[in-house]
């Protein structure tokens, strides 16, 4: 399907596409093996301006938006979903001070990640805070001109590998949502460790790990927006990264896909290749119509932020969570045209599966995902009455 991308974005696909088939692929088995993180290849996609796709020009970035990041994760995720999932987390803990934070802070941290010099991530989830954020813990309290940040952050992708880091925290707990604050923390504070690299089911290649705060001392200055603003932060920033987890399942669908149908031709069973067998074709025929039909959800949710859109929460969630649910179903049906090749780690697909889970959960489950939209039609329909 055509998707009248411009010249830029053309050659930005391209690029990305080029450097996951020669780059990505011939080593994301390892990678996945090793659960060895992507440095080489970070350095690849710094040298070739990636990290700057949806960054402003007078920070150092090529100036486009989410369309252009989604395009770079899609491709990243055909050939690796572990190493475009390292790429696009820097996006999401830059996203927050690109959108709040103060002139300085943006000349300070946002160039050298533009530049692919520093990583960055964000850091909201606790043991007891994932779906609902007002579970936090972690505290930062007011000390002249400094806040003490005391707290353990669990799942964070790029812990550890990050330089910059932003952090939800409680400020005051009596003003419930309201009380959460959001801070930029940089690697070398001291306080701030990391605990274990975590041992998942998927995306190996990436770095998830704790992010532990002992007394860290964060200059006030540090502060995204204003006390209290934290919530409202973590927000607006998953209504503009949420289609790059779309992105990330329609590349890895579309990764399951290809390999699929190649398999399909190559394969001979009675004599005949199974892509002849109508129960195959019709199964192709689905994986490929939904592939495409949640590329379509998350380049139009893309491009109507990329508009200027006020307000696309429930665009956000439906991208999200329509591509997730589509990879989970096109994987585990590229693993059943294998058939027990599929289940081999030998062979791709099975990769593809494990990755394609984790779409479902991170940036807010499928679950919450569904909540988001209905309170959005409930309050969209409630004002035609």
């Amino acid at each position: 399907m055509d998707y009248f991308l411009t010249e830029e974005q053309q050659m930005i696909k391209e690029l990305a596409a080029r450097i996951a088939d020669e780059k990505v692929a011939p080593v994301a088995r390892e990678l996945d093996e090793k659960e060895e993180f992507p440095y080489e290849i970070m350095k690849i996609l710094a040298e070739s301006d990636l990290f700057g796709v949806y960054i402003p020009e007078e920070y150092g970035g090529l100036g486009g938006g989410i369309t252009e990041q989604c395009l770079v994760i899609e491709e990243l995720s055909r050939a690796c979903s572990g190493v475009a999932v390292s790429y696009a987390a820097s996006g999401l803990g830059c996203t927050p001070i690109l959108l709040f934070g103060t002139e300085e802070q943006k000349q300070k941290y946002v160039p050298d990640i533009a530049a692919g010099k520093k990583l960055a991530a964000f850091a909201l989830t606790e043991a007891n805070a994932g779906s609902d954020a007002s579970g936090i813990q972690t505290m930062a309290v007011k000390d002249g001109d400094y806040y003490i940040l005391n707290g353990t952050k669990q799942w964070i992708t790029n812990g550890g590998e990050a330089d910059v880091y932003v952090v939800l925290a409680v400020t005051n707990r009596s003003k419930g949502n309201r009380g959460f604050s959001a801070f930029i923390v940089e690697k070398d504070t001291p306080g701030l460790s990391f605990g274990k690299k975590e041992k998942k089911l998927g995306i190996r290649a990436s770095a998830t790990r704790e992010v532990i705060f002992t007394d860290c001392r964060i200059p006030k200055e540090n502060i995204l927006a204003k006390e209290g603003m934290g919530f409202i932060v973590a927000m607006k920033n998953f209504d503009r990264t949420r289609p790059g987890i779309g992105a990330q399942a329609v590349g890895i669908a579309q990764g399951a896909l290809d390999y699929a149908a190649s398999y399909a031709h190559q394969r001979y069973q009675f004599g005949q290749p199974i892509s002849s067998f109508q129960a195959i074709q019709h199964m192709l025929a689905d994986m490929a119509t939904q592939t495409e039909a949640a590329r379509a959800l998350v380049y139009a949710t893309a491009r109507m932020i990329d508009a200027g859109a006020k307000d696309f929460s429930k665009e956000s969630s439906m991208a999200k969570v329509f591509a997730s649910d589509v990879a989970m179903k096109v994987t585990t049906d590229a693993v059943q045209i294998l058939g027990g090749y599929g289940y081999m780690r030998d062979y791709p697909v099975e990769k593809m599966m494990r990755d394609a889970k984790i779409t479902q959960i991170y940036e807010g489950t499928n679950q919450i995902q569904r909540n988001i939209i209905a309170l959005e039609l409930i309050k969209q329909y409630a004002g035609k009455k």
